[in-house]
């Protein structure tokens, strides 16, 4: 049985639709172009009433330039509340804060919390560990801000989807282990997070329309410098590298079936238990890698949309 026939009918109907030069990073820039050319088309351009949206240009890395933080803003915040910093996805290579606007503009007006998201500079361009000091320079800004926005710094989240995912992972070990931040909780979504790519499922998905082996090799190698698979990687870089999980915050993760990260998303699920970490695992029948935001108005994705954001409400709320 093929990957399409195992798929969901909603989501099967959008790939058969998804032009074979989609995702090939070979050509970086006519790619990146039609990236962000469908991803602007699928928008809807609402703004759900009362929301404030503001760009920040915050201090980055040291020696670097400025990082952009995006905040989206619900009206009527109680005092003191929690709230979210997030990072798109785009295989290191790809994507803006811009198209995850009505995201994270969804889950600020749903659960009434600020959301933040940062703009990190891509690879290859900056490879490793520019993105990810970026996002460090986003969240330590969010957190030493947090009272001037009316947030409880100890109710910060943070998440990420794909390779927003894995620089998410990366961050959560950072934050832990240079202890000048607090997370409350990380929201890994098919997370990015293994550049061995050796696992069943991570050979199994070479659909050019998907996010696939080519195109993950490729992303991992424009990120790492072309060192992906080699010995010495930072498991800040790729945390299925990490051997030290304890510590971090609880965790909840998930990915579809079909997805090529599904076994090294089951894999980190495991060794975050083994580590003590509280953690919960959603795997999706029938959900391809990025289907939840490409065929968003299907059942399964609002199924996928409700459990994340039960997820959030209990671990930020309760």
């Amino acid at each position: 049985m093929s990957i399409l026939d195992r798929m969901d009918a909603e989501h099967r109907a959008v790939v058969e639709a998804i032009p074979t030069d989609f995702l090939d990073l070979s050509q970086l820039a006519k790619t990146r172009n039609l990236f962000n050319k469908t991803r602007r088309e699928m928008r809807s351009g609402k703004v759900p009433k009362g929301m404030k949206i503001k760009d920040y240009n915050v201090p980055g890395p040291e020696g670097s330039p400025q990082v952009m933080v995006r905040l989206y803003t619900p009206e009527n915040l109680s005092q003191n509340t929690p709230a979210l910093f997030w990072i798109h996805g785009g295989g290191m290579v790809l994507s803006a804060v811009e198209h995850d606007d009505e995201l994270c503009m969804g889950r600020a007006a749903r659960l009434k919390i600020p959301v933040a998201s940062v703009e990190y500079r891509l690879a290859p361009e900056y490879p490793f560990p520019a993105p990810l000091e970026d996002c460090y320079a986003g969240l330590k800004w969010f957190y030493k801000e947090a009272d001037s926005f009316g947030i409880d710094p100890n109710r910060i989240a943070i998440g990420g989807a794909s390779a927003g995912g894995g620089l998410a992972a990366g961050l959560a070990l950072l934050v832990r282990d240079r202890s000048e931040i607090k997370i409350a909780f990380q929201l890994l979504v098919y997370p990015m997070i293994d550049d061995r790519n050796q696992t069943e499922s991570s050979q199994r998905i070479l659909d050019p329309r998907l996010w696939n082996r080519q195109a993950n090799i490729l992303g991992w190698n424009a990120y790492l410098n072309g060192a992906a698979g080699e010995e010495g990687v930072s498991p800040y870089a790729a945390p299925a590298r990490a051997t030290d999980l304890e510590g971090l915050p609880p965790t909840y993760i998930n990915v579809g079936d079909l997805d090529l990260f599904l076994d090294e998303n089951l894999n980190y699920a495991r060794k975050l238990l083994s580590a003590g970490v509280p953690t919960e695992i959603h795997v999706y029948p029938g959900a391809f890698h990025g289907s939840n935001m490409f065929v968003s108005r299907s059942s399964l994705s609002k199924r996928w949309r409700d459990d994340e954001q039960e997820a959030l409400k209990r671990a930020l709320f309760e």
